[in-house]
């Protein structure tokens, strides 16, 4: 009864700040944006947004410092539009879901496997009445979702910033400047990594299509932008499961800061969802990810095969080395690696990845110019025994 005491409040309010909005020529048309969904041979999941079109337009190599400045504080602008019916349709089972105060939804459905290939991305479908202009008109949009195999060799789930790409998320001035001026393909990777992921991906035959999944404390007003940048850079396709608490446009400088609880809530879920399957889990330093692993680890202690935590930050480093050394004694690995190619050997001698990924993890890093001596001598040795 309060919420809907609530709702009959905000509604007019909402009308009329569209109506003052629209005339003053600042509406944005709304549009759906769905978000990546995943989920296994019974259900799934999917998360999106009802926001105002801010337009958007596709990230270039050749954008000035002013295209990109614009276009990051166009993402934190757009307002998210509450109270909206949002409708999906997969394979005829069809469910509706209200948008709450920020414009978010989030649905489950069923799968029905007479309808889907597994281990491939499916189209789901939604639509919307758009009520909030003068003229009712019907948004439609289409989202994907994964879903995988138990078969599968197992899943990834890697953290994003200082992860694979290169972020400062520990100096305020460099993450500050690389936000606001770089986009998604002038923003860079750490070294290798793309080639990791793919091995990763491809498993220990290189035939299998291990599911990625990136969690991340940037928050969903970035998603496009992480999107973009996978892509470009040919990391691995897979859902994004990001910040849902917001950051307002004059508070843009606390992106990707505060509390990192979420992802121990988001990735338990991912794992609830894929009770079966093994997981190597990816990370760094920089803030809490061995701290939210290891609590993981110790929460499915028979599903975690490896932790990776890329060492960014000195000051974290014995901390971490902590951490890994009490997680050993239940039978978890963590390691502390300073780069791609530690975590790539290790990776081979488990038996994750093949002999033959190795070359392409050495032919990116030579491309970055950043090859190591020590490195291309072991990587010899190992690719070419004697």
């Amino acid at each position: 009864m309060f919420n809907f005491i609530i709702n009959l409040i905000n509604y007019p309010l909402r009308k009329l700040k569209s109506f003052i909005k629209r005339n003053l020529g600042w509406l944005g048309h709304p549009t759906i944006l769905p978000y990546r969904g995943y989920g296994n041979e019974h259900e799934f999941y999917i998360r999106g947004r009802v926001i105002e079109d801010t337009g958007l337009s596709q990230p270039a190599e050749k954008d000035s410092i002013i295209q990109n400045l614009v276009a990051m504080l166009k993402r934190y602008a757009s307002n998210g539009i509450g109270d909206l019916k949002v409708s999906a349709d997969f394979g005829g089972v069809k469910k509706s879901y209200i948008t709450d105060e920020d414009g978010f939804f989030e649905i489950n459905l069923p799968v029905n496997l007479n309808h889907v290939n597994l281990n491939e991305w499916q189209r789901i479908h939604f639509n919307m009445h758009n009520d909030l202009e003068e003229e009712d008109e019907l948004l439609e949009a289409s989202g994907e979702v994964l879903l995988s195999r138990i078969e599968n060799q197992f899943g990834v789930i890697t953290d994003i910033d200082d992860t694979l790409l290169i972020s400062h998320s520990t100096n305020f001035r460099k993450k500050l400047r690389l936000m606001l001026f770089k986009n998604a393909k002038t923003r860079m990777p750490f070294a290798g990594v793309a080639s990791f992921y793919k091995a990763l991906q491809a498993g220990s035959d290189g035939t299998y299509h291990n599911p990625f999944f990136y969690v991340s404390s940037s928050e969903w007003n970035l998603y496009d932008l992480l999107v973009d940048f996978c892509d470009h850079h040919g990391l691995p396709k897979g859902p994004f499961l990001l910040r849902d608490a917001q950051v307002k446009l004059g508070k843009i400088w606390k992106a990707g800061t505060g509390n990192h609880d979420h992802k121990l809530e988001k990735i338990r879920h991912i794992l609830q969802l894929h009770e079966e399957k093994h997981f190597i889990l990816i990370g760094d330093s920089g803030q809490r990810d061995a701290e939210i692993y290891s609590h993981i680890a110790q929460e499915f202690p028979e599903r975690i095969k490896t932790i990776y935590i890329r060492d960014v930050r000195p000051a974290r480093h014995q901390a971490v080395v902590e951490i890994a050394s009490n997680l050993a004694k239940t039978g978890v690995e963590m390691l502390l690696v300073k780069d791609t190619e530690e975590a790539a050997l290790h990776a081979l001698k488990r038996n994750y990845i093949t002999p033959e990924c190795i070359k392409d993890i050495v032919a990116e890093k030579i491309d970055n110019q950043q090859m190591e001596s020590e490195f291309e001598q072991i990587i010899e040795k190992v690719v070419h025994p004697a």
